[in-house]
């Protein structure tokens, strides 16, 4: 193995040069390394940090025509794509200090192989997999974690230079982020970096041609470097492959409350005090539906929203297969559509905290996220006029 510098390594898998350009992904000194490997090196394939949904969406311009919003809250994936939304906000708004667009070093990549005609190989996994892996692979009590810190990252001021971006790539750096990010979620760093340095370098050892070039985040560099040194284990290989399914925990945890409250609304009216059980249910009712409708008013949402998260919020809260979200997002959804604008601008827009509500895509994923809080705070509030019926 020849390290050329911190950037680039070189390394022979059998009959095969790997040269491995490990970059910043809104780095401008990143895309320029890139450029220069590429076309000295005159590589027979070329390997990018990409999955096929990210690579269609940063070579491709974006038909939003295609995005059937109704179909994704119906089938339950609106969190998601709040997720990545946040992450791509985040994303947006850093390199908005560099003037680099996140993964500008792929897209020149990318755009170096088609001059030099090598083909592009793209490495990653699925991203809706290594999310999906993610989080089932955390426990349940740890999940709130990944939410408060990609909320925080999505707020963070703090603003990148190029020389922060250069201390980034520095190994030892890296390490040490990574080090930390295992100690508080072990199971997140795993799936998001460890599983994933093993998916790529099998992937880069399958690329075609005896001299391949791989862009990959600097990161990913050392654990590929590893799994290309001391061979790829076809088993644990296998497993980065697949959703886990939902943990019993997971799967009965949601019943537990509204199972509970049904108890108590039963027991209180057979064995309790009418008025205190009339006074419950009113309860109930103002409780969930206030709180819920508020959400939507914080959200901006259609008038009619607000009145459809009112009347179902305290049905909706007995039944964990359907939130207020859910019902909240597909009204507003239907009274006031996202234009071809909207979906085209969002990625701009939500860069800044304001845009989550001027955007009307991104104001549908707000009322969703609120109306499924006030909701789920209504609930807890009202166990104040529940516990009174036994």
């Amino acid at each position: 193995m020849n390290e050329e510098s911190s950037d680039i390594t070189r390394l022979q898998v059998g009959e095969k040069e790997i040269i491995l350009v490990g970059t910043a992904h809104i780095s401008q000194r990143s895309v320029d390394v890139v450029k220069t490997v590429i076309e000295e090196n005159q590589p027979t394939s070329v390997c990018v940090e990409l999955d096929d949904q990210r690579f269609q969406a940063m070579t491709k311009a974006s038909n939003w025509d295609t995005l059937d919003l109704k179909e994704i809250i119906r089938t339950k994936q609106t969190t998601f794509l709040v997720a990545r939304l946040a992450l791509s906000a985040f994303q947006k708004r850093m390199s908005s200090y560099t003037g680099v667009k996140p993964g500008g070093e792929m897209l020149a990549a990318i755009e170096a192989a088609e001059h030099i005609d090598a083909p592009v190989v793209l490495v990653d996994r699925d991203i809706r997999t290594t999310l999906l892996r993610a989080w089932r692979m955390t426990p349940w009590w740890k999940r709130s974690s990944i939410a408060v810190l990609l909320v925080a990252g999505l707020f963070e001021k703090t603003e990148v230079s190029e020389d922060d971006l250069e201390k980034l790539r520095e190994t030892h750096n890296i390490s040490e982020a990574l080090d930390e990010m295992g100690d508080i979620l072990p199971s997140v760093k795993g799936v998001l970096v460890d599983e994933r340095d093993l998916y790529m370098a099998h992937e880069i050892v399958k690329a075609p041609g005896n001299r391949v070039v791989a862009i990959i985040g600097a990161a990913h560099k050392a654990g590929i470097i590893r799994h290309l040194t001391d061979g790829i284990d076809d088993v644990a290989l296998e497993a980065t492959r697949h959703v886990p399914e939902k943990g019993v925990v997971s799967k009965i945890l949601p019943w537990v409350l509204p199972l509970i409250i049904i108890g108590l609304f039963v027991g209180g009216f057979f064995y309790g005090d009418m008025e205190d059980f009339k006074n419950a249910a009113v309860a109930w009712v103002l409780v969930n539906g206030i709180l819920a409708s508020l959400g939507a008013i914080i959200a901006m949402a259609h008038p009619v929203t607000i009145i459809a998260s009112f009347v179902s919020a305290p049905i909706t809260s007995l039944n964990p297969t359907v939130g207020v979200g859910m019902v909240a997002a597909l009204v507003q959804t239907y009274v006031a559509s996202p234009t071809v604008a909207d979906m085209e601008r969002v990625g701009d827009d939500i860069s800044h905290w304001t845009g989550w509500w001027r955007n009307r895509l991104a104001r549908i994923l707000v009322i969703f996220v609120l109306t499924n809080l006030g909701s789920s705070v209504g609930t807890i509030l009202a166990f104040k006029w529940l516990s009174k019926l036994i």
